[in-house]
Protein backbone atom coordinates (compact mmCIF):
# COMPACT_ATOMS: atom_id res chain seq x y z
CA UNK A 1 0.00 0.00 0.00
CA UNK A 2 0.58 3.37 -0.85
CA UNK A 3 1.50 5.65 2.48
CA UNK A 4 2.17 9.57 1.93
CA UNK A 5 4.28 12.05 4.49
CA UNK A 6 4.36 15.77 3.81
CA UNK A 7 7.13 16.85 5.40
CA UNK A 8 8.40 20.62 5.46
CA UNK A 9 11.61 22.08 3.77
CA UNK A 10 13.97 24.24 4.59
CA UNK A 11 15.28 25.77 1.36
CA UNK A 12 17.54 28.53 0.54
CA UNK A 13 16.51 31.18 -1.64
CA UNK A 14 18.02 29.83 -4.82
CA UNK A 15 16.28 26.75 -3.88
CA UNK A 16 12.72 28.60 -3.75
CA UNK A 17 13.53 30.39 -7.26
CA UNK A 18 14.10 26.73 -8.62
CA UNK A 19 10.88 25.08 -6.89
CA UNK A 20 9.14 28.74 -8.60
CA UNK A 21 10.47 27.53 -11.99
CA UNK A 22 9.67 23.81 -11.81
CA UNK A 23 5.74 24.70 -11.04
CA UNK A 24 5.84 27.47 -13.39
CA UNK A 25 6.82 24.56 -16.12
CA UNK A 26 4.58 22.10 -14.73
CA UNK A 27 1.56 24.68 -15.40
CA UNK A 28 3.09 25.80 -18.76
CA UNK A 29 2.76 21.81 -19.45
CA UNK A 30 -0.80 21.59 -18.31
CA UNK A 31 -2.28 24.68 -20.26
CA UNK A 32 -0.49 23.22 -23.34
CA UNK A 33 -1.49 20.01 -23.30
CA UNK A 34 -5.31 21.64 -22.21
CA UNK A 35 -5.49 24.08 -25.66
CA UNK A 36 -4.17 21.12 -28.17
CA UNK A 37 -7.37 18.73 -26.16
CA UNK A 38 -9.62 21.63 -26.55
CA UNK A 39 -8.48 22.55 -30.16
CA UNK A 40 -8.68 18.74 -31.21
CA UNK A 41 -11.91 18.09 -29.42
CA UNK A 42 -13.86 20.94 -31.21
CA UNK A 43 -13.03 19.17 -34.60
CA UNK A 44 -14.60 15.80 -32.89
CA UNK A 45 -10.58 14.41 -31.75
CA UNK A 46 -10.65 12.75 -28.82
CA UNK A 47 -6.29 13.31 -27.99
CA UNK A 48 -5.74 10.14 -24.91
CA UNK A 49 -2.79 10.94 -22.69
CA UNK A 50 0.44 9.57 -24.50
CA UNK A 51 -1.07 11.56 -27.53
CA UNK A 52 -0.80 14.76 -25.52
CA UNK A 53 2.47 13.92 -24.12
CA UNK A 54 4.08 13.14 -27.27
CA UNK A 55 2.43 16.41 -28.83
CA UNK A 56 4.40 18.42 -25.76
CA UNK A 57 7.42 17.05 -26.17
CA UNK A 58 8.22 18.10 -29.46
CA UNK A 59 6.47 21.51 -28.89
CA UNK A 60 8.96 22.08 -26.03
CA UNK A 61 12.14 21.41 -28.64
CA UNK A 62 10.76 24.69 -29.65
CA UNK A 63 11.84 26.56 -26.25
CA UNK A 64 15.57 26.57 -24.87
CA UNK A 65 14.64 26.82 -21.59
CA UNK A 66 12.71 23.64 -21.27
CA UNK A 67 15.68 21.77 -21.44
CA UNK A 68 17.20 22.97 -18.21
CA UNK A 69 14.03 21.89 -16.39
CA UNK A 70 12.87 18.64 -14.09
CA UNK A 71 11.05 16.80 -17.30
CA UNK A 72 9.30 14.74 -15.31
CA UNK A 73 6.98 17.59 -14.17
CA UNK A 74 5.70 18.00 -17.46
CA UNK A 75 5.10 14.46 -16.98
CA UNK A 76 3.19 14.26 -14.24
CA UNK A 77 1.16 17.79 -15.38
CA UNK A 78 -0.15 15.88 -18.09
CA UNK A 79 -1.10 12.64 -16.09
CA UNK A 80 -3.19 15.18 -14.29
CA UNK A 81 -4.89 16.77 -16.80
CA UNK A 82 -5.71 13.12 -18.63
CA UNK A 83 -7.44 12.58 -14.60
CA UNK A 84 -8.99 15.55 -14.85
CA UNK A 85 -10.52 14.59 -18.23
CA UNK A 86 -11.57 11.03 -17.22
CA UNK A 87 -13.50 13.07 -14.35
CA UNK A 88 -15.16 15.12 -16.66
CA UNK A 89 -15.90 12.03 -19.25
CA UNK A 90 -17.37 10.28 -16.10
CA UNK A 91 -19.44 13.76 -15.35
CA UNK A 92 -17.76 13.82 -11.67
CA UNK A 93 -16.73 17.18 -12.65
CA UNK A 94 -16.72 19.90 -15.06
CA UNK A 95 -14.40 20.33 -18.06
CA UNK A 96 -10.85 21.40 -16.69
CA UNK A 97 -9.87 24.72 -17.13
CA UNK A 98 -6.66 26.47 -17.53
CA UNK A 99 -4.40 27.11 -14.74
CA UNK A 100 -3.70 30.98 -14.50
CA UNK A 101 -1.21 33.51 -12.80
CA UNK A 102 -1.17 33.14 -9.06
CA UNK A 103 -2.72 29.32 -8.76
CA UNK A 104 -1.52 26.87 -6.23
CA UNK A 105 2.10 26.18 -6.87
CA UNK A 106 3.02 22.28 -6.63
CA UNK A 107 4.67 20.15 -9.39
CA UNK A 108 5.24 15.99 -9.18
CA UNK A 109 8.42 14.45 -9.79
CA UNK A 110 9.30 10.54 -9.82
CA UNK A 111 11.80 8.25 -7.47
CA UNK A 112 14.30 8.49 -9.38
CA UNK A 113 17.31 10.41 -8.21
CA UNK A 114 15.10 10.95 -5.06
CA UNK A 115 16.89 9.88 -2.14
CA UNK A 116 15.84 10.38 1.75
CA UNK A 117 18.73 11.02 4.48
CA UNK A 118 18.08 11.85 7.80
CA UNK A 119 16.75 15.26 7.19
CA UNK A 120 17.54 15.77 4.51
CA UNK A 121 16.26 15.41 0.59
CA UNK A 122 18.25 14.98 -2.53
CA UNK A 123 15.74 16.03 -5.61
CA UNK A 124 16.38 15.95 -9.59
CA UNK A 125 18.41 18.69 -11.33
CA UNK A 126 18.43 20.68 -7.48
CA UNK A 127 20.02 18.16 -4.86
CA UNK A 128 20.08 18.29 -1.05
CA UNK A 129 17.17 20.10 0.54
CA UNK A 130 17.16 20.41 4.13
CA UNK A 131 13.83 19.11 6.07
CA UNK A 132 12.83 19.78 9.26
CA UNK A 133 12.04 16.29 9.91
CA UNK A 134 12.96 12.70 8.68
CA UNK A 135 11.14 10.28 7.04
CA UNK A 136 8.26 8.37 8.70
CA UNK A 137 7.84 5.29 7.01
CA UNK A 138 10.32 2.60 5.19
CA UNK A 139 10.38 1.68 2.04
CA UNK A 140 10.55 2.15 -1.74
CA UNK A 141 9.63 5.88 -2.75
CA UNK A 142 6.72 6.47 -5.45
CA UNK A 143 6.53 10.07 -6.01
CA UNK A 144 7.44 13.37 -4.47
CA UNK A 145 5.48 16.69 -4.74
CA UNK A 146 6.52 19.68 -4.19
CA UNK A 147 3.97 22.61 -3.07
CA UNK A 148 3.82 25.74 -1.47
CA UNK A 149 1.35 26.70 1.69
CA UNK A 150 1.06 30.28 2.38
CA UNK A 151 5.04 30.62 3.39
CA UNK A 152 6.27 27.53 4.04
CA UNK A 153 7.72 25.33 1.23
CA UNK A 154 6.23 21.00 1.79
CA UNK A 155 7.67 18.11 -0.12
CA UNK A 156 4.67 14.78 -0.16
CA UNK A 157 6.56 11.91 -0.37
CA UNK A 158 4.87 8.81 -1.52
CA UNK A 159 5.88 5.83 -0.18
CA UNK A 160 5.19 1.89 -0.69
CA UNK A 161 4.96 0.22 2.46
CA UNK A 162 3.64 -3.31 3.34
CA UNK A 163 0.04 -3.60 4.28
CA UNK A 164 -0.61 -3.19 7.67
CA UNK A 165 -1.29 -6.67 9.94
CA UNK A 166 -4.52 -6.59 11.72
CA UNK A 167 -4.15 -5.49 15.02
CA UNK A 168 -7.75 -6.79 15.81
CA UNK A 169 -7.28 -9.12 19.14
CA UNK A 170 -9.18 -12.09 18.24
CA UNK A 171 -7.25 -12.49 14.87
CA UNK A 172 -3.31 -12.81 16.77
CA UNK A 173 -1.90 -15.52 18.23
CA UNK A 174 -0.90 -13.79 22.05
CA UNK A 175 -4.12 -13.06 22.49
CA UNK A 176 -5.55 -17.26 21.94
CA UNK A 177 -2.45 -17.89 24.27
CA UNK A 178 -2.94 -15.36 26.76
CA UNK A 179 -6.66 -16.46 27.21
CA UNK A 180 -6.15 -20.68 27.50
CA UNK A 181 -3.73 -19.24 30.81
CA UNK A 182 -6.28 -17.21 32.25
CA UNK A 183 -10.03 -17.25 33.14
CA UNK A 184 -11.18 -14.83 30.75
CA UNK A 185 -13.78 -16.21 28.15
CA UNK A 186 -13.05 -16.98 24.41
CA UNK A 187 -10.92 -14.77 22.52
CA UNK A 188 -13.86 -12.57 21.03
CA UNK A 189 -15.20 -11.95 24.49
CA UNK A 190 -11.46 -10.73 25.39
CA UNK A 191 -11.48 -8.74 22.06
CA UNK A 192 -14.94 -6.85 23.36
CA UNK A 193 -13.37 -6.65 27.26
CA UNK A 194 -9.66 -4.76 25.61
CA UNK A 195 -10.65 -3.16 22.72
CA UNK A 196 -14.17 -2.52 22.07
CA UNK A 197 -16.64 -1.05 19.51
CA UNK A 198 -16.88 2.17 19.60
CA UNK A 199 -19.84 4.45 18.27
CA UNK A 200 -18.89 8.18 17.05
CA UNK A 201 -21.24 10.93 16.59
CA UNK A 202 -20.29 14.26 14.78
CA UNK A 203 -21.54 17.90 15.23
CA UNK A 204 -20.22 21.50 15.03
CA UNK A 205 -19.94 22.37 19.07
CA UNK A 206 -18.82 18.88 19.84
CA UNK A 207 -16.40 17.83 17.52
CA UNK A 208 -16.98 13.62 17.91
CA UNK A 209 -18.86 12.05 20.86
CA UNK A 210 -18.42 8.60 22.02
CA UNK A 211 -20.88 5.98 23.02
CA UNK A 212 -18.71 6.06 26.23
CA UNK A 213 -19.67 10.02 27.02
CA UNK A 214 -15.61 11.32 25.95
CA UNK A 215 -16.63 14.49 23.56
CA UNK A 216 -13.57 15.78 21.99
CA UNK A 217 -13.96 19.85 21.40
CA UNK A 218 -14.01 21.90 18.05
CA UNK A 219 -11.62 24.32 18.63
CA UNK A 220 -13.23 26.23 16.16
CA UNK A 221 -10.59 28.51 14.49
CA UNK A 222 -12.15 30.57 11.87
CA UNK A 223 -14.74 31.91 14.17
CA UNK A 224 -11.37 32.81 16.35
CA UNK A 225 -9.59 34.56 13.81
CA UNK A 226 -12.79 35.50 11.84
CA UNK A 227 -12.84 39.32 12.81
CA UNK A 228 -8.58 39.40 11.98
CA UNK A 229 -9.38 37.64 8.88
CA UNK A 230 -11.57 39.94 7.79
CA UNK A 231 -9.56 43.03 8.35
CA UNK A 232 -6.47 41.96 6.69
CA UNK A 233 -8.71 41.14 4.00
CA UNK A 234 -10.03 44.56 3.70
CA UNK A 235 -6.90 45.81 3.98
CA UNK A 236 -5.37 43.79 0.84
CA UNK A 237 -8.58 45.15 -1.22
CA UNK A 238 -7.30 48.74 -0.92
CA UNK A 239 -3.88 47.84 -2.09
CA UNK A 240 -2.80 48.68 -5.45
CA UNK A 241 -3.31 45.17 -7.64
CA UNK A 242 -0.04 43.38 -8.04
CA UNK A 243 2.39 46.22 -6.35
CA UNK A 244 4.89 45.45 -3.56
CA UNK A 245 2.53 46.12 -0.92
CA UNK A 246 -0.31 44.35 -2.35
CA UNK A 247 2.17 41.13 -2.28
CA UNK A 248 3.41 41.75 1.32
CA UNK A 249 -0.60 42.15 2.53
CA UNK A 250 -1.65 39.10 0.45
CA UNK A 251 0.91 37.01 2.48
CA UNK A 252 -0.14 38.38 5.52
CA UNK A 253 -3.66 36.92 4.97
CA UNK A 254 -1.94 33.59 3.32
CA UNK A 255 -0.10 33.08 6.95
CA UNK A 256 -3.23 33.47 8.49
CA UNK A 257 -5.26 31.13 6.30
CA UNK A 258 -2.44 28.53 6.78
CA UNK A 259 -2.76 28.99 11.05
CA UNK A 260 -6.04 28.36 10.85
CA UNK A 261 -6.25 25.18 8.90
CA UNK A 262 -2.95 23.91 11.13
CA UNK A 263 -5.31 24.24 13.99
CA UNK A 264 -8.31 22.66 12.65
CA UNK A 265 -5.85 19.53 11.29
CA UNK A 266 -3.93 19.67 14.66
CA UNK A 267 -7.80 19.39 16.63
CA UNK A 268 -8.89 16.03 13.81
CA UNK A 269 -5.38 14.04 14.32
CA UNK A 270 -5.52 14.23 17.82
CA UNK A 271 -8.85 13.40 17.82
CA UNK A 272 -8.66 10.45 15.38
CA UNK A 273 -5.61 8.91 16.79
CA UNK A 274 -6.80 8.94 20.56
CA UNK A 275 -10.32 7.43 19.48
CA UNK A 276 -8.32 4.62 17.16
CA UNK A 277 -5.70 3.74 20.17
CA UNK A 278 -8.61 0.97 21.87
CA UNK A 279 -11.07 0.22 19.21
CA UNK A 280 -11.80 -3.02 17.66
CA UNK A 281 -14.31 -1.61 14.96
CA UNK A 282 -15.50 2.05 14.53
CA UNK A 283 -18.87 2.79 13.88
CA UNK A 284 -19.87 6.39 12.20
CA UNK A 285 -22.97 7.94 10.30
CA UNK A 286 -22.88 8.94 6.66
CA UNK A 287 -22.82 12.70 6.06
CA UNK A 288 -24.13 14.30 3.22
CA UNK A 289 -21.71 17.45 3.13
CA UNK A 290 -23.24 19.12 0.23
CA UNK A 291 -26.94 19.07 1.24
CA UNK A 292 -25.55 20.34 4.97
CA UNK A 293 -23.95 23.44 3.36
CA UNK A 294 -27.16 24.06 1.89
CA UNK A 295 -28.90 25.60 5.32
CA UNK A 296 -27.29 29.51 5.42
CA UNK A 297 -27.79 29.61 9.34
CA UNK A 298 -25.14 26.41 9.69
CA UNK A 299 -23.08 26.81 6.87
CA UNK A 300 -20.01 28.20 8.43
CA UNK A 301 -19.87 26.84 11.27
CA UNK A 302 -19.91 23.71 9.21
CA UNK A 303 -17.30 24.42 6.94
CA UNK A 304 -15.24 25.61 10.09
CA UNK A 305 -15.90 22.25 11.53
CA UNK A 306 -14.57 20.14 8.42
CA UNK A 307 -16.55 17.19 9.67
CA UNK A 308 -15.94 15.51 6.05
CA UNK A 309 -12.33 16.01 6.85
CA UNK A 310 -12.66 14.57 10.12
CA UNK A 311 -14.19 11.47 8.83
CA UNK A 312 -11.82 11.15 5.96
CA UNK A 313 -8.51 11.36 8.55
CA UNK A 314 -10.61 8.64 10.72
CA UNK A 315 -11.42 6.07 7.70
CA UNK A 316 -7.68 6.34 6.65
CA UNK A 317 -6.25 5.58 10.16
CA UNK A 318 -8.60 3.02 10.74
CA UNK A 319 -7.32 1.67 7.53
CA UNK A 320 -3.40 1.83 7.84
CA UNK A 321 -4.39 0.49 11.69
CA UNK A 322 -6.52 -2.84 10.18
CA UNK A 323 -9.48 -1.60 12.17
CA UNK A 324 -12.80 -2.66 10.43
CA UNK A 325 -15.22 0.44 9.48
CA UNK A 326 -19.49 0.42 9.78
CA UNK A 327 -20.84 3.22 8.23
CA UNK A 328 -24.40 3.33 8.79
CA UNK A 329 -27.15 4.64 5.97
CA UNK A 330 -27.50 8.15 5.34
CA UNK A 331 -31.35 7.45 6.17
CA UNK A 332 -30.46 6.07 9.69
CA UNK A 333 -31.75 8.10 12.63
CA UNK A 334 -29.13 7.97 14.87
CA UNK A 335 -30.20 10.78 17.10
CA UNK A 336 -34.17 10.07 17.06
CA UNK A 337 -33.82 6.95 18.22
CA UNK A 338 -33.65 5.73 21.71
CA UNK A 339 -30.74 3.96 22.66
CA UNK A 340 -32.45 1.82 25.33
CA UNK A 341 -36.08 1.04 23.56
CA UNK A 342 -35.48 1.36 20.62
CA UNK A 343 -38.43 4.01 19.93
CA UNK A 344 -37.78 6.50 17.53
CA UNK A 345 -38.83 10.19 18.85
CA UNK A 346 -40.04 12.44 15.92
CA UNK A 347 -40.42 15.69 17.53
CA UNK A 348 -36.64 16.36 18.14
CA UNK A 349 -35.23 19.74 17.24
CA UNK A 350 -31.66 20.86 16.87
CA UNK A 351 -31.67 22.80 20.06
CA UNK A 352 -32.79 20.17 22.27
CA UNK A 353 -29.50 18.56 23.18
CA UNK A 354 -31.15 16.49 26.19
CA UNK A 355 -32.89 13.88 24.65
CA UNK A 356 -35.82 12.45 26.55
CA UNK A 357 -37.77 8.91 26.12
CA UNK A 358 -41.35 9.27 26.65
CA UNK A 359 -42.03 5.42 26.54
CA UNK A 360 -39.31 4.21 28.74
CA UNK A 361 -38.17 7.82 30.46
CA UNK A 362 -34.24 7.71 29.84
CA UNK A 363 -33.07 11.10 29.69
CA UNK A 364 -29.40 11.85 28.02
CA UNK A 365 -27.44 13.82 26.31
CA UNK A 366 -28.19 13.29 22.58
CA UNK A 367 -24.84 12.77 21.41
CA UNK A 368 -23.88 10.70 23.35
CA UNK A 369 -27.73 8.65 22.58
CA UNK A 370 -26.98 8.87 18.43
CA UNK A 371 -23.47 7.18 19.67
CA UNK A 372 -24.47 4.41 21.32
CA UNK A 373 -26.90 3.88 18.52
CA UNK A 374 -24.21 3.57 15.87
CA UNK A 375 -22.40 1.37 18.67
CA UNK A 376 -25.48 -0.76 18.79
CA UNK A 377 -25.24 -1.10 15.20
CA UNK A 378 -22.01 -1.90 14.55
CA UNK A 379 -22.22 -4.72 17.42
CA UNK A 380 -25.07 -5.94 15.58
CA UNK A 381 -23.79 -6.07 12.25
CA UNK A 382 -20.77 -7.95 13.86
CA UNK A 383 -23.44 -10.52 15.04
CA UNK A 384 -24.74 -11.39 11.75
Amino acid sequence: MIKTHKIALNPNRDQIAWFYQQCGYAKFAYNSALSDFKGELASDTFLSKNRLANRFNQKKKTFDWTEAQDQRAAKYAIDNLGQAVDNWVAKRVGFPKFKKRGCKHSYTTDEQSVRMEGKRIKLPKMGWVKTFEALRFHGKIVSVTISRTAHRWFASISVEVQPPIHRCPASSDFVEWFASQVDIGTPQQMERSIYPIIGIDVGISTLATLDNGRKYENPKPLRRYERKLAREQRKLSRKVFLSQNWYKQKRKVERLHYRITCIRGNAHHQATTDILKCASKISIETLQVTNLLKNRKLSKALSDAALGGFLEKLKTKAKSLGIPIVQADRFFASSKNCSRCGVKKEALTLSDRQYRCDPCGMSIDRDVNAAINLRNLAAGHAEN
